[in-house]
């Protein structure tokens, strides 16, 4: 089958596309025929490559997907050939005390697809029976398959995690990624008052046009942490903040907080190691929370608000399978504004 992966770690010159062996079907598995997956940071992460990680190489990439049911495994009950479905990109064992008490993000055997099991970019995916759900009549394939990650992972750092309340003031660094098109869409279902940072006036306008109260250009403002405190939140500072920049922007994301106020991280785009200032945590009293995909039920919850058309996924623009190359230095450039997918 024609697939897009890696024999070797580097650049995105890495990347092939060409033929690979069919993945084998457990008993526990459906095998999907695929026809949108979608582009996330973790692509980039595992072509460069880190200190730990040791795949098998060649190793197909691709966290999202959606497609059609070719083929069940003998155990599986819930899918038949030519299903629609959609996938939550996060593997556990399912047998473990974490898994069977709905913690299935906490497993030891925790996964992202596309990480180290193969992925989506190939004509033909794999994913345990518990992973796949079936897409409603009238939702598109490219919707379906450009929502799970970043949703399910919104979702859980801002219910969950953040427990965002109506009226509070949640700031939500980098408008345009995956990620924070669906925090803008979750925060003001809600209803807190959003204020979010980009890089373009183009960009600004669709973060409003989601439903964010407030957007700055951080390119021309960089110091704009006052105009978030003095006249946007009258000196109060805001309630939560949407770090998933890490390096570049862990300071600002501090000083941004109210007394009591929360930091959740959801990842570290431009890397994982930055200087604290610990009086900031200990005198504001702040909290500092990680957070990292979603359990089983976040996921159909966010994606049932999906499906009956309460938030919606933006799709920036579409490769062809054979543009892989292409559409990785899109997202690496940050170029998009909401998901880039592939049609397989």
């Amino acid at each position: 089958m024609k697939a897009a992966f890696i024999e070797e770690h580097g650049s995105l010159e890495t990347l092939k596309v060409g033929q690979v062996e069919e993945p084998k079907l457990e008993s526990n598995e459906v095998l999907i025929e695929t026809k949108f997956g979608a582009l996330n940071h973790i692509d980039l992460f595992i072509i460069k490559g880190w200190s730990g990680l040791n795949l098998a190489l060649p190793h197909v990439l691709g966290s999202d997907g959606s497609g059609i049911v070719k083929s069940v495994g003998s155990k599986v009950s819930l899918f038949n050939e030519g299903d629609r479905v959609a996938i939550n990109p996060g593997l556990s064992c399912g047998k473990c005390y974490r898994c069977l008490s709905g913690k299935q993000n906490f497993c030891k055997e925790f996964s992202i697809l596309g990480e180290h099991q193969w992925g989506t970019f190939a004509e033909r995916f794999k994913v345990p029976e518990i992973n796949a759900l079936e897409i409603p009549k009238g939702i598109k394939l490219d919707v379906a398959a450009a929502a799970p990650l970043t949703f399910l992972t919104a979702w859980r750092m801002l219910t969950t995690q953040a427990g965002l309340k109506p009226n509070e003031y949640i700031f939500i660094h980098g408008a345009g990624g995956g990620v924070s098109t669906a925090a803008i869409q979750i925060a003001k279902y809600i209803g807190a008052k959003i204020i979010t940072s980009t890089s373009t006036q183009e960009k600004m306008e669709r973060a409003l046009s989601l439903g964010a109260d407030y957007a700055i250009n951080y390119v021309k403002n960089p110091n704009f942490g006052k105009e978030v405190y003095i006249n946007l939140t009258k000196k109060q500072g805001v309630d939560v903040v949407i770090d998933s920049v890490g390096k570049k922007t862990f300071q600002d994301s501090i000083r941004l907080l109210k007394p009591g106020g929360r930091l959740v991280i959801p990842g570290a785009t431009t890397g994982p190691i930055s200087e604290i200032d610990l009086r900031q945590i200990f005198w504001k009293q702040l909290r500092v929370i990680g957070s990292t995909m979603s359990n089983q039920q976040e996921f159909r919850n966010v994606m049932d608000l999906i499906f009956k058309g309460k938030l919606k996924p933006i799709i920036d623009k579409v490769f062809p399978l054979e543009n892989i190359r292409e559409a990785e230095e899109y997202l690496k450039e940050h170029k998009q504004f909401g998901k880039v997918l592939l049609k397989i």
